[in-house]
């Protein structure tokens, strides 16, 4: 997921890459083959897009769950994940080991293809 600073897009970081988390953790299920994790606060305009977009992707692709959790509830998580900012996106693969990172407001596509390399 590509970042462009004045457009507001997503910023790939590549931090957590590898650290597994657990369904318990994240509140919900693992998805079959992928999850999409989003961090979102309560007056984050790009967080309601995130969410449609992310939302969207996940009933496209089979075996694939979004989650989303409120960074101001759970700023135990947020603080061991180094969430910075929301939207934050993390993918997961079917093990829960976060394969990709990106805080901004993703594009459909480039959520599909970071999906590429979880599944």
């Amino acid at each position: 997921m590509p970042y462009r600073r004045r457009s507001g897009r997503a910023r790939v970081r590549g931090r957590d890459e590898g650290q597994r988390l657990e369904a318990g953790r994240l509140g919900g299920e693992l998805g079959e083959r992928a999850t999409l994790v989003q961090f979102s606060s309560a007056f984050c305009a790009p967080c309601r897009a995130t969410r449609r977009i992310l939302g969207e992707v996940a009933g496209m692709v089979p075996g694939v769950v979004h989650l989303e959790i409120d960074a101001e509830a759970r700023l135990d998580l947020v603080r061991e994940l180094g969430v910075l900012r929301t939207p934050t996106v993390l993918v997961l693969d079917a093990g829960g080991r976060v394969v990709r990172r990106a805080a901004g407001l993703p594009r459909k596509a480039d959520v599909v293809a970071a999906l590429g390399e979880a599944v």
